[in-house]
């Protein structure tokens, strides 16, 4: 079941569903097969709510594999590669904005 909140998405561009893998906290993107994938290259992309919203409902209703779930926004290359839409994911996919104390 989609929360209330989610039921009046608004997409405004091209988006994907995301979530963490419960097995290790990775980053991971629904697929158009409803498996999970780590590269953004395989996600299911949309634009419009109604298919938001089902690939949202199916990623709930297996709650076990990844955690979290949520719309994302993507934009598409110019050569059709998937990029992260916005700041978070960008950090979501590509890891901190700084370097790491080895």
């Amino acid at each position: 079941m989609v929360a209330p909140q989610q039921q009046k998405l608004k997409v405004n561009g091209p988006v994907a569903v995301t979530a963490n893998r419960l097995t290790d906290g990775a980053v991971v993107w629904r697929t158009r097969d409803g498996g999970w994938s780590v590269d953004l290259a395989d996600a299911a992309v949309v634009t419009t709510s109604d298919a938001a919203l089902a690939l949202l409902s199916g990623a709930l209703q297996r709650d076990i594999d990844a955690v979290g779930a949520y719309v994302a926004p993507v934009e598409l290359g110019t050569d059709g590669s998937v990029l992260p839409g916005n700041l978070r994911e960008r950090i979501r996919v590509d890891g901190p904005t700084f370097e790491l104390p080895h």
